[in-house]
């Protein structure tokens, strides 16, 4: 059997959460991320706020969504996304959670000021905003994965 590709088993989890761990047969793990995506898509309206932000109606997209429950979705999508990339490969690279981690992190601060932060007086919304945040959590991720790279680098040199 073919073993899943890295950009593989990131890209179906991108589409949805699940899907990756399925590639890499991890059959109750992708079920189970499966689950989760439907129970906190269902639970927060998150697919009736994505329509309602495509559509520009940013105000009727913070009426249906449940920040209860849409707060759960970055670290469980991210994870799965992280998991699969883990998975699909014998030789995960050092700290290569770290870009995943600061995004989860960063599309939650994005989702917390989601009804606050505006750009030129413009409301993104709980949809927009926190898309936006992935970017500032990729480049930090990275940034902070250099950095102990390099430190661990210098402390291997010195001992």
């Amino acid at each position: 059997m073919r073993k899943t590709t890295k950009l593989e088993a990131v890209l179906w989890s991108v589409a949805l959460p699940g899907f990756g761990q399925l590639l890499n047969g991890q059959l109750i793990k992708g079920l189970t991320f499966i689950f989760l995506e439907f129970l906190i898509n269902t639970k927060s309206s998150f697919n009736h706020a994505i329509l309602y932000s495509f559509l520009g109606q940013i105000n009727k997209a913070f009426e249906v969504v449940n920040y209860q429950w849409l707060m759960f979705y970055p670290c469980v999508y991210m994870y799965a996304i992280y998991d699969a990339y883990k998975y699909s490969t014998k030789n995960t690279p050092y700290l290569s959670f770290l870009p995943f981690v600061s995004s989860a992190y960063m599309v939650t601060v994005g989702l917390m000021y989601s009804s606050k932060l505006q750009f030129r007086n413009v409301l993104l919304g709980p949809i927009w905003l926190p898309m936006i945040f992935l970017i500032p959590g990729l480049i930090l991720g990275f940034l902070v994965r250099y950095i102990l790279m390099k430190c661990l680098k210098k402390l291997d040199e010195c001992s």
